[in-house]
């Protein structure tokens, strides 16, 4: 006599999505840049501000929007992402309307341009144009992958975007950087865009060629270095990094260019060679430029001793005062809307931003906004060590340091740590192309985490498998 027992075939076991969990950070996101904004309205006018609450609704509602976006589309993202961005995106819009309550600066545009307008509410039109980019990414690139088929249409589009600011007639000079196009009336930073997509074309070379690229022809002094030839893409990205500074005076975005190449290309090799190399031809590069350009020359004296120069060149003077804005801070900062940071000018709500949270936030918040910051990156990083392709691995990686490099050159240029670059701080400074391509930058690392923490699906099921017939004997 014998027993049969029949077996079928378990699926995959669901993970969580953490989608609740998201949601439940995006509350408090919302909630803490609306206190906030009371805040320095009762500071300034001692009364709530009268758009409170339709500032609320409106960072509420977007929020929202993005949210169900990724509840639908990316359901198995990193649930940190999108709540730091929003947080960041809504103190940003915070402290840029305190700003604009200042009346140094109301009357300096007053004099210089005939009348003043506010910024907080065009910035915050950048927000919702941004949010609504942030879902069509997510919407349309249902996978990363597809990407990788860009890969040198990619390269010949950053060409075209780095090359744009220089072009007679579209090209803009504001305050001796070509950074700037024109067109309509609006003017859009191409140099923004160009670090999102010189990755997909890094990430997609890379993948191909790091086999190459990682073999070594001798040692020297502890080091691998590297064939002759294939020294060659590192030359010809550090070439063009070169003519970005000298042809659009813009030190940020070379830095920035040439930077994610060199992380990207170590961590697609493991060669520690590389790292030095780049360094080394970063730092010739820097001296070249910085004695030669007229306008890399001023902010590398501004770097070195603004008080020197103080009454005598803008740079110096707005440098001086940002360095002295973050010594008043102290620890604990002077409150919102009791800082002076308004001093630095016009630049005061892009390129110097970060002192108002140095003077009026203190010491604790510059940290939690490096903080929050970190958490972006970090996750990134996390991102990439979870993906389960080289491609996704490579993007993701260069996305997070890209997006690290803007800060620490940012951050440092505003404490007076390097040179001052011109670039904004991302999700915090007023303009619409830094918003926008941050915003994008997030969405597409949503996408990489959703598809590197979706479970595999389960396997097909077999006809021989469905039921397998044990015979016991009696």
């Amino acid at each position: 006599m014998s027993v049969v027992t029949n077996t079928t075939t378990i699926g995959a076991i669901e993970l969580p999505s953490r989608r609740n969990t998201e949601l439940l950070l995006l509350a408090f996101a919302v909630v803490i840049p609306i206190f906030a904004y009371a805040n320095v309205g009762l500071s300034i006018h001692g009364k709530l501000p009268p758009g409170m609450l339709t500032y609320g609704l409106g960072l509420g509602v977007l929020a929202g929007l993005a949210h169900l976006v990724v509840r639908r589309y990316a359901k198995y993202a990193d649930p940190l992402l999108l709540p730091i961005a929003t947080l960041l995106n809504g103190l940003g819009l915070v402290i840029i309307y305190r700003l604009d309550q200042s009346e140094r600066l109301q009357n300096l545009a007053k004099r210089q341009f005939g009348g003043f307008t506010e910024s907080a509410p065009r910035q915050m039109m950048y927000t919702a144009l941004a949010l609504a980019l942030f879902a069509v990414v997510l919407l349309v690139l249902k996978d990363h992958r597809v990407l990788q088929r860009f890969t040198y249409i990619s390269m010949a589009a950053s060409l075209v975007l780095l090359i744009l600011p220089v072009v007679p007639g579209l090209g803009a000079d504001v305050f001796g950087a070509k950074i700037w196009i024109s067109v309509g009336g609006f003017s859009i930073q191409p140099g923004e865009f160009a670090k999102i997509v010189i990755a997909i074309f890094f990430a997609g070379y890379l993948m191909v060629k790091r086999d190459a690229l990682a073999l070594a022809s001798r040692r020297f002094m502890g080091l691998y270095l590297p064939r002759g030839r294939d020294l060659g893409p590192i030359l010809m990205i550090w070439a063009m990094s070169l003519l970005v500074l000298v042809f659009e005076n813009d030190l940020g975005t070379s830095l920035l260019f040439f930077g994610m190449f060199v992380i990207m290309l170590y961590v697609a090799t493991e060669r520690t060679s590389w790292i030095v190399i780049g360094l080394l031809m970063s730092i010739g590069g820097a001296v070249v430029v910085g004695t030669t350009a007229s306008h890399v020359k001023v902010r590398v004296t501004a770097w070195l001793d603004p008080f020197a120069c103080y009454s005598k060149s803008g740079a110096c003077e707005q440098v001086g005062q940002s360095i002295m804005s973050f010594g008043s801070g102290g620890v604990l900062g002077t409150g919102w809307g009791q800082g002076n940071s308004d001093l630095i000018g016009f630049a005061a709500n892009s390129d110097f931003i970060f002192s108002t949270v140095g003077e009026e936030l203190g010491l604790s918040g510059v940290m939690a906004f490096l903080l929050l910051y970190g958490l972006i990156i970090e996750r990134g990083v996390r991102t990439a060590l979870a993906a389960r392709d080289p491609f996704g691995k490579l993007f993701a990686i260069g996305l997070s340091g890209a997006f690290s490099l803007q800060i620490f050159v940012v951050a440092g240029g505003v404490m007076g740590l390097i040179p001052l670059t011109g670039m904004t701080m991302p999700f915090l400074a007023s303009g619409g192309s830094s918003v926008l391509a941050n915003w994008v930058l997030i969405a597409i690392l949503i996408r990489i985490s959703d598809t590197a923490r979706r479970p595999a699906p389960a396997p097909a099921p077999s006809p021989d498998s469905e039921m397998t017939q044990v015979v016991r004997p009696s």
